[in-house]
């Protein structure tokens, strides 16, 4: 039976039907499998759909590899084409075809090298199990155009990440970002048009919000180029097939590198910068560049990354106007160890933050440490020259699970909209509990420490119109109660005892 996209929990059916195929093995190592599945039905569908336009026009260049490549289209040569690799369902030879189209795949789109898992037939992985993934995939029902192909693919691959993500837990953190906070991200950054950048950029997840929210603005992909660099090579190889299932161009670098020793875009200048990066990295290798361009604003502590992070993007923000938004543990907020609080004042001094957004906990999979949004930009209006604005969103969101939290789409609105009301000086106001401009100098008599609650003060209660002489009365004679009720339960349990032969 298909699954049809009009179900509710489209996805949710999806994962629970292919997680039930999983068996003993790691999620880490079924997420390459399943993935890589999910990739290869998308390229060879895209393909089909443009090889019967190109058999309808009847002039022969359905084999032509050009036609495709103009239409940024995966050529996918015959053995790697899914009704071909469905036909070996089940077959015991199912893994081999599957690496063989992978192989094949790869050999005829030189983007690909090196980026497709090609061990499906080995001994470990059971053949049963792969041919009913195989099959599974075979009748997800897409609807009948290849928009709503890639969408609902699209979509499968992004949730499909976040569920490997709740699945391996702290190691999930690797690779992916929760998508509200991505969300909260691009809507206070808008990335319509430009450069943008994510120097660690997990599966691509910043870039894949981005050009949802240009599609959703009547945008056009086509006016953003991206930028971007990851560490892992396992996950540069997921970012670059979730890009391609998005049919975003982006320059990734050939290969997977260390943002601060070898920096693949030296010399870019981003319009937009959207980021998380590893939280507290201790082993960043900062004692190797001590003398660098980009710590112009202090040398970062050996022992911790965030402040080398923070000026990497700096570094690479256009002079003009460029604006970062990138998520960090709140420790950056107010340490002053090892010349952390003398790059934040000089930061600060150096009027390049903008907006800082304390986040609810809990919204990671990977980790419990409080996070918050910097948002910094070069070239502030006049607006909010020598001004950041502070929002406390920590009572924001709602729990999706026993472990998790999830930011709902009104509360994304609602950060995003205090930040550009205030930005484009537009009925701005400070909402106390919430958010509150502060002026450097407010800032500097406060130790340059940037956590929002110190700002914003507490949430003021509303007025219920009782005295506060009456609730004393009324809560003293509460507590007189079930002071009273404590000890006539006292006596009884001494007497309960003591008809035993207890005595206390």
């Amino acid at each position: 039976m298909a699954l049809g996209t009009t179900n509710v929990g489209f996805e949710d059916k999806l994962w629970l039907a292919a997680d039930k195929l999983r068996g003993s093995m790691d999620a880490s190592e079924y997420k390459h499998v399943v993935l890589g599945l999910i990739f290869l039905k998308y390229v060879s569908d895209s393909f089909n759909d443009k090889y019967e336009i190109l058999v309808r026009e009847g002039s022969g260049f359905e084999e032509d590899k050009d036609e495709y490549t103009m239409d940024n289209i995966f050529y996918v040569p015959y053995e790697a084409r899914w009704n071909i690799i469905a036909s070996y369902a089940t077959s015991p030879d199912i893994g081999k075809v599957i690496d063989t189209a992978m192989e094949v795949l790869e050999k005829a789109n030189s983007s690909l090298k090196g980026i497709l898992n090609k061990n499906y037939s080995r001994p470990e992985l059971d053949k049963t199990r792969l041919g009913e993934l195989v099959t599974l995939f075979t009748n997800v029902d897409v609807g009948t155009t290849l928009a709503q192909e890639r969408d609902v693919l699209g979509r499968v691959y992004e949730y499909f990440l976040g569920k490997f993500a709740s699945a391996e837990g702290k190691l999930g953190g690797e690779f992916y970002t929760p998508s509200c906070v991505v969300r909260t991200l691009v809507e206070i950054l808008e990335p319509y048009k430009g450069r943008i950048f994510d120097p660690a950029c997990g599966s691509g997840g910043m870039f894949c919000q981005s050009a949802k929210f240009i599609k959703e603005h009547q945008g056009n992909v086509r006016d953003i180029s991206v930028y971007g660099q990851e560490f892992n090579p396992t996950t540069w190889k997921l970012a670059k097939m979730n890009l391609a299932l998005r049919q975003i161009e982006a320059d990734l670098g050939s290969h997977n590198a260390d943002s601060f020793h070898e920096d693949l875009h030296k010399t870019l200048k981003a319009d937009y910068i959207l980021a998380n990066p590893p939280f507290n990295v201790s082993d960043w290798g900062g004692d190797k560049i001590q003398e660098d361009v980009r710590w112009k604003y202090g040398m970062p502590p050996t022992g911790n990354a965030n402040y080398a992070w923070l000026q990497h993007m700096l570094h690479h923000l256009n002079p003009n106007g460029g604006v970062c938004g990138t998520v960090l543990a709140n420790g950056s907020l107010s340490s002053n160890t090892s010349n952390e609080g003398n790059i934040r004042k000089n930061m600060l001094e150096g009027d390049v933050v903008e907006c800082i957004v304390a986040m609810p906990g809990q919204l990671f999979y990977s980790t419990g440490i409080p996070v918050c949004l910097w948002i910094m930009r070069k070239g502030k209006n006049e607006n909010t020259k020598n001004k950041v604005l502070f929002i406390d969103a920590r009572n924001l969101g709602y729990m999706i699970d026993r472990r998790v939290k999830e930011l709902s789409e009104d509360d994304i609105q609602k950060i995003a909209e205090i930040y550009h009301k205030w930005r484009n000086n537009n009925g701005y106001e400070d909402i106390q509990g919430f958010c509150k401009v502060a002026s450097i100098d407010d800032i500097s008599e406060n130790d340059y420490v940037l956590t929002p609650g110190r700002y914003v003060g507490i949430e003021e209660v509303e007025d219920d119109g009782i005295p506060f002489e009456e609730k004393m009365e009324k809560l003293t004679s509460e507590i007189s109660q079930q002071f009273k009720e404590s000890r006539e339960l006292e006596e009884k349990i001494r007497k309960a005892l003591g008809s035993i032969g207890f005595e206390i």
